[in-house]
């Protein structure tokens, strides 16, 4: 078994949580798809929940969450101590839209509210980099995305792997253990449909009634989990 850890950054609402639960549900849901022998264990973070130290697991999934990672909330400075710990520790850390950020924002890069605003529904990602555990091998893929705030500025030893037309720092990792993305490759299409329309204010009539017709699209989560599969087994 591979002991998996799960840092839960946020919660799913509780009225949407009939659709496909919350984060320790959807994440194990993927997962075990393409990698059965992942065991998780859940770290609410976002509640000051943290492993003791960063041997507690070989990989570290972080999730995405409302909060920002440039905000001073106590468990957000305490993770960015975690992601060093993991980073040093040269364990695998899989980090998922604000768990992507995290990860430049612990690191030295820069994280703000993106110029486009809003982006939602599922969005094309073109691969700059094709590496070894990338199997099996796509030049793009559609994952969905629920995301206003981008990694403007990467941190030091990183490599950007991918790019959607709205979001240019798509997919990177740094050094060996580390890789992240923008996207939600988790969520169902019932659950990013629901969130657009709770969000509709926010986000903008426009652009939801925009997401809610690319859901039409097929999406590439499996090929993506298992890309983070063999990523980890590195």
């Amino acid at each position: 078994m591979t002991k998996v850890g799960l840092l839960e950054c946020d919660h799913v609402r509780e009225e949407l949580l009939p659709i496909a639960g919350d984060y320790r549900e959807m994440f194990p849901a993927l997962f075990s798809q393409v990698a059965p022998d992942w065991e998780f264990t859940f770290y609410d973070v976002c509640n000051g929940h943290f492993p003791a130290s960063a041997d507690e697991c070989e990989v570290y999934v972080c999730t995405g969450s409302k909060y920002s990672v440039y905000d001073d909330e106590p468990w957000i400075h305490r993770l960015k101590e975690l992601v060093r710990e993991i980073r040093d520790s040269g364990k695998k850390y899989l980090g998922i839209c604000f768990g992507h950020q995290m990860l430049a924002e612990a690191l030295g890069g820069k994280v703000e509210k993106s110029a486009v605003g809003w982006c939602v529904g599922v969005h094309n990602f073109q691969v700059l980099s094709q590496e070894e555990w990338m199997v099996p091998a796509r030049q793009s893929f559609n994952l969905l995305m629920m995301c206003q705030d981008q990694v403007m500025e990467l941190p030091p030893d990183s490599k950007l792997l991918a790019e959607s037309q709205d979001c240019p720092i798509g997919m990177f990792k740094v050094g060996e253990n580390m890789v992240a993305i923008q996207a939600h490759p988790e969520f169902p299409k019932p659950y990013e449909k629901a969130l657009m329309e709770i969000r509709t204010e926010r986000i903008g009539q426009a652009k939801v009634e925009m997401g809610i017709v690319s859901l039409e699209l097929p999406l590439h989560e499996l090929t993506f989990a298992n890309w983070l599969k063999n990523f980890a087994a590195l």
